[in-house]
Parts: structure tokens; sequence; C-alpha cells
């Protein structure tokens, strides 16, 4: 029998049939192995073009022209609450009206079941991801991050969270200090400080970010002489330099931070950088080279690409 709990979830965005294009657009930056658009405004002139008959069935005449459905499917391991939010921001960057629902129910009410998609999971060599309402778990001798994730920051189950997450094993030790750029529920963060950081300071605009942000580190014992969070943005809110800057978002923000972020790195530091779909490398490529940075390693799963770089040397 299939196991409900490894079952795709699907999000269906409603948006105008104008905005349609825009709007698909941002969701394959979600799910880049595919989506699925419902568009009928045209569907007259489609089907006399190809058939050059006049019929059409009943139900699809009756659908409603002004708008278009895409459709996005997001697997067993991922949180779909994470792929909403992104969407609804970057739809409401681009002034687009939408209707979002996730598994054929409104979204307030899959808030309410989406912890049955979330386990723990073992990452790298080292850390296991644990939400803190399952109580069953083995460690095996890993770094339990213990995580109340809230419904729109990272689980570490997205790819770009869980390279980033990689990558930083491979560069934290007893005396790296951690920025979080936007830090979302803290568990970059968090996982540095588990894997032996001295210290962590997280900085995003989203005041509930930063209030989960906070929570999360408390429950896995990190004051504030450890972990540090403030609402802001990059240039207002951080001052001194960090041995290791990471900064998991979305390409566009990537490359504005790019502009400043070297001045917050330490010489020698590491800027890892994730939420980078593979249609933009060259783009993010050409960003790093521009602000004096040099590509360390390369990491891509599932059409999600992370990169540690540093400064270029003179």
């Amino acid at each position: 029998m299939e196991n409900k709990n490894e079952s795709w979830t699907e999000i269906a965005i409603t948006v105008d049939t104008k905005d349609i294009d825009t709007a698909g657009n941002i969701a394959n930056m979600v799910v880049p192995y595919g989506i699925y658009i419902e568009d009928y405004s045209a569907l007259e002139d489609e089907v006399m073009e190809i058939a050059h008959i006049d019929l059409i069935e009943e139900s699809l005449l009756q659908a409603d022209r002004t708008k278009g459905i895409i459709h996005v499917y997001v697997n067993p391991h991922e949180n779909p609450l994470e792929a909403v939010s992104f969407i609804k921001d970057r739809l409401a960057d681009e002034n687009i009206d939408n209707e979002i629902k996730i598994a054929d129910c409104a979204e307030e009410d899959w808030v309410n079941n989406w912890k049955q998609y979330f386990h723990p999971m073992p990452i790298g060599e080292k850390l296991l991801i644990r939400p803190t309402w399952e109580d069953e778990y083995e460690a095996n001798g890993r770094k339990v991050l213990h995580i109340e994730p809230g419904l729109a920051f990272g689980t570490g189950s997205h790819p770009t969270t869980k390279l980033c997450l990689e990558t930083l094993e491979k560069h934290i030790n007893e005396n790296s200090t951690v920025l979080d750029i936007g830090c979302g529920s803290g568990i970059l963060s968090i996982a540095s400080l588990l894997l032996g950081a001295k210290n962590a300071f997280g900085v995003d605009i989203d005041s509930l970010a930063v209030k989960t942000a906070m929570a999360n580190a408390e429950e896995n014992g990190f004051g504030e002489d450890k972990f540090n969070a403030v609402q802001g943005n990059l240039s207002d809110k951080v001052s001194g330099k960090y041995s290791v800057i990471v900064a998991n978002i979305v390409a566009d923000i990537i490359m504005q931070f790019n502009k400043e972020v070297g001045k917050f790195l330490e010489d020698g530091g590491v800027y890892i950088t994730g939420g980078i779909i593979e249609g933009r490398e060259d783009e993010v490529l050409a960003s790093f080279a521009e602000n004096g940075f040099e590509i360390a390693e390369r990491y891509e799963e599932k059409g999600w690409l992370v990169f540690a770089v540093r400064k270029a040397s003179a």
C-alpha cells in the first residue's frame, strides 16, 4: 500500500492569463524539474488552427478564460510551505494577484497538517535534523539539530539548504565566526555552532524569521553569547568581519549581496551561496568575478547550485 507521506504535493497557483508567463518562470525557480500550466485564453483559436474544427469539450468551453493555473509538484522530502512562501514573495514583487492552493485544499487548511511531511534526517557526515515534535529517532553519533522551522522557513529538506549544510560541514572549525544572511529558521547558524563554530550572527528582513531563529537557537542550547539575529538588511545591521559567510536565498539577491559582502569577509574566509538554479549560473559567476571573488567549490543537486567562493588573490 502506498505510504501517504511519500506522495508528491501539488501546489496550484491561479493568476490572470496576462501574468501566466512571468508566474510560470517564478514557479520554475522553485521546482526546476517541471511544472504544468493550464491556460485556456486562446482555446478556440488554437483548436481551429490545429484541427480546423470547432468541436471543443463543453467543460473546457466553460473554463475561466481570464485565469491560468500553474501546477507545481513538490517531492515528499521537501516542505511545500517553503515553495509557497518563495512563490508568494516573488509574485508580490511582480505585483501579480494570485490564489494558491496546496494539495487540493486551501493553504490555511494545509498549514495544520504539514508537519507529517517532515521527519528526522541525516545531513552530511555529522548532522541529524530533528523536528521538535519527533521524539523517536536514532542519532547514531551525529550532532542533533532540534528545529521548529515555522511554516515558511528552512527545514533542511530543500536541496539547496541540504547542500549549504554539507558545504558548511567542510569549512567550520572551532575558530569559525559565521554570518548568516537571510537566516530564516536559523538552521545554518545553528548547524555551524553544532559543528564547533565560536559564534554565529543572523540577519533577515522578516521579523518572524528572526524570532524563529532565536527560539531555535535556544532550543539547541545556544544563548545570545553564541547566536544573535536581527531584523534588517546587510548594510544597515552588520559590522565586523567573519571567517564564514553563508547566504541561501535566490540568485538576484545573491548578486546584490556580492557587491558589499566582501567587506565583511576575513582574508582567507569563505563565502557560501545557495538558492541558485542552473539557469542563472552564468549571471551569478559573472557577478562573483566582477566583485572580486573566485570559485573554490561548486555543488549541484536537482538543478540547484551552491558555491563556496573566496576573495580573489591579488
